[in-house]
């Protein structure tokens, strides 16, 4: 078996393309063998700013012999064609095999082809897969019309050590690469993974992202804790630097003390932005004059003429998010507001302006559902939650909407409250945000979000299949988090209604469907199964989230006990003895029965116990107390196994089958009162 190595050398790859380039090239290039039937056993991609490369082990030397059929005429068709099958084929006539087939006896000729040197096929696919790699940015260099994410210098290709002349973009395939481009000089000759490696690790280059990320990683922590600091978690940031360096060396730098006014948010932005550098935080987490950057390459100053030169470079960044710190508080937050006028937010749904007047109106009335919220700060908070967007910081460095508008309304006297609702009415944005929990932020956050979702919905730009340009299916994520974490009693059919106004009630259900779906996406990632979710859905008319959560959390409990399993199969017995007869009757039995035809006690029973459990289920879910009207359910479970070992449901009689069919249709009907049990897996 067989090592292949290939290498691409180029100029820096950006770091976000690097990634998914190495998968590319790893598929593009497995995919290729095994349509030429070169099976292997492993195969691994890496990735540097310079070079992508791949391993695979396992090769087979030469492709295995295959057996070729091709099927002629029949045995006994014209010979005008039989004889132009063979020519066609290039055979005699004694070269060919007759067959029996289901239609008759046919000419077959069976060829062996000979398997081919990998090496050769290998010639043929390494460049096929590079011309089907895409980079989302390409471009040309020199005088040919090569395309490339960047100028290519190399190649290398080896199959056991031998090279593969492959060409691609008239460069031909060697057993030559280079090291660092500032550390290593000269060509390496190389054999076969191993020494390739070894040889790079050498000449300054760490092959693996993942090993160049731990060393940033734990080199940025020692840094850190050398001050008694600790660096601000970005594994984002980590992988970044980790795609812009061959061999990272991170380095402390200094943050001059006259910026140490700015916000910490502030610095950090800029310093991530601008510069890819990571911010230090104390034991109080509270932000650090200091930062961690990476350079790729050791010095015999130990970095100090980098670190000195990084620190002109931030001092210069760093002065310009002064300056907008210094200049946006020279205007109130509020005299900022009327700017949103001439902000668009969707053309068909008008200004940011006209925007946060709806998320004022909506906020102040969703206080009544919301414990401790204070309809004044509310007011004042919706009022002015966008109006950092038109500052010169949140300009410059648009992830700190909401952030600034926090700092900039304390400055102006603003409740804590309301600043800090301004901060986080954005959030939830993801599922690793935290969710508010402060009354005010929660109404301002909940009246964003549903007035996004209302207004996309009134103009008819809803998510389809994968598509979701304006990140709705994000944004119900949000509601739901914020009802559920806060215990939220809110109706929200009632509340789109209200965010929708006078076309609120032709909307309103699809909301709620649409709603239902990513609630089963939510809770499956939890753990919670959807088909529990869709029973309690599909009882129609369930717009309170706490209380179909609270049904849902009581059913779970209930059909995994043991009486719930076995009132599950029941009704599932019932319903499809309905549905059979139902179907072959041309009608609905739904009616009460009569018990006075009773024939059986069994039936007496069952009807007695049903009677009983009804009027104490429904007083139960009007008290919201579900986990007892699950214990009420529980008792039907005896006189229902007693009822269907002793009744004979399709009587001959005609009177007595419609009113045992009667009595099924009373156990469905009861199960059905705290959830559709046909949507019940199981």
């Amino acid at each position: 078996m067989a090592e292949l190595l290939f290498e691409l050398l180029s100029e820096e790859i950006p770091a976000r393309m690097q990634a998914k380039a190495a998968a590319d090239l790893k598929r593009l290039v497995c995919d290729g063998l095994k349509e030429a039937r070169l099976e292997f056993d492993n195969a691994k991609a890496f990735v540097t700013p310079r070079r992508l490369a791949l391993v695979v082990d396992g090769l087979p030397t030469v492709q295995p012999d295959i057996t070729i059929e091709r099927k002629g005429p029949k045995v006994d068709a014209p010979e005008k064609a039989i004889q132009g099958f063979l020519r066609s084929a290039g055979v005699t006539l004694d070269q060919c095999v007759e067959r029996e087939t289901p239609k008759g006896n046919v000419w077959f000729v069976v060829s062996e082809e000979k398997g081919r040197a990998t090496g050769e096929v290998l010639e043929e696919r390494i460049p096929a897969a590079l011309e089907k790699l895409s980079w989302a940015k390409s471009m040309r260099w020199g005088a040919g019309r090569a395309r490339w994410v960047r100028p290519i210098h190399s190649m290398l290709c080896l199959l056991d050590g031998a090279v593969v002349p492959a060409i691609f973009h008239d460069c031909t395939a060697g057993a030559v690469t280079s090291g660092h481009a500032v550390l290593a000089g000269g060509a390496i000759t190389v054999v076969d993974f191993a020494d390739y490696r070894d040889r790079l690790k050498k000449s300054f280059v760490m092959l693996d992202a993942a090993e160049r990320q731990r060393v940033i990683g734990d080199g940025a922590a020692r840094l850190a804790v050398g001050e008694g600091l600790t660096v601000m978690p970005d594994d984002a940031l980590v992988a970044e630097n980790a795609g812009l360096t061959e061999w990272p060396v991170p380095l402390l730098g200094r943050i001059d003390s006259e910026f140490m006014e700015v916000p910490g948010e502030v610095l950090s932005s800029a310093m991530r932005k601008h510069q890819k550098y990571f911010s230090l935080e104390d034991k109080a987490g509270n932000f650090a004059p200091y930062f961690v950057m990476v350079a790729n390459m050791e010095t015999a100053d130990a970095g100090a003429t980098i670190t000195a030169g990084n620190e002109r470079v931030l001092r210069a960044r760093l002065s310009d998010a002064k300056f907008f710190w210094d200049q946006d508080r020279k205007h109130s937050l509020s005299s900022r507001a009327p700017a949103l006028k001439h902000i668009v937010f969707h053309a068909k749904l008008g200004t940011l302006d006209e925007k946060t007047d709806r998320i004022q109106a909506l906020a102040v009335e969703l206080c009544r559902y919301i414990p401790g919220s204070e309809r004044d700060r509310v007011r004042s908070a919706a009022r002015l939650s966008k109006a950092d967007l038109s500052t010169e910081m949140v300009g410059e460095f648009p992830d700190l909407q909401g952030v600034m508008g926090r700092y900039y309304a304390l400055a102006d006297g603003e409740a804590p409250q309301v600043a800090d609702a301004i901060a986080e009415h954005y959030a939830p944005a993801g599922p690793n945000d935290s969710c508010p929990s402060a009354p005010e932020s929660v109404a301002v956050a909940l009246a964003d979000k549903i007035d996004t979702l209302v207004g996309f919905w009134l103009i008819d730009e809803k998510p389809t299949g994968s598509k979701d340009p304006y990140a709705l299916r994000r944004a119900v994520l949000g509601v739901i988090r914020l009802i559920l974490e806060n215990g939220l009693r809110l109706p929200l059919k009632a509340v789109f209604v209200a965010a929708a106004q006078a076309d609120g009630e032709a909307i309103a259900q699809e909301l709620l469907d649409f709603f239902a779906d990513r609630l089963k996406v939510h809770l499956k990632e939890k753990g919670v199964r959807h088909d529990l979710v869709s029973a309690v859905f599909a009882l129609g008319g369930e717009d309170d989230l706490v209380r179909l959560m609270s049904r849902v959390d009581s059913l779970t409990g209930f059909v995994e006990s043991e009486d719930g399993v076995h009132l599950l199969t029941a009704y599932k017995r019932a319903a499809n003895i309905l549905r059979i007869e139902e179907k072959k009757d041309g009608t609905s039995y739904a009616a009460a029965p009569d018990t006075a035809l009773f024939a059986e006690e069994q039936e007496r029973a069952l009807h007695g116990w049903i009677v009983d459990v009804n009027e104490r289920t429904e007083g139960a879910l009007k008290r919201e107390t579900y986990e007892d009207a699950m214990a009420f359910m529980s008792n039907l479970r005896q006189p229902v196994d007693d009822f269907f070992d002793h009744v004979t449901v399709n009587a001959e009689d005609a009177g007595l089958r419609k009113n045992r069919l009667n009595l099924l249709s009373e156990i469905r009907g009861t199960l059905d009162l705290v959830a559709d049990f046909s949507k019940i897996e199981g």
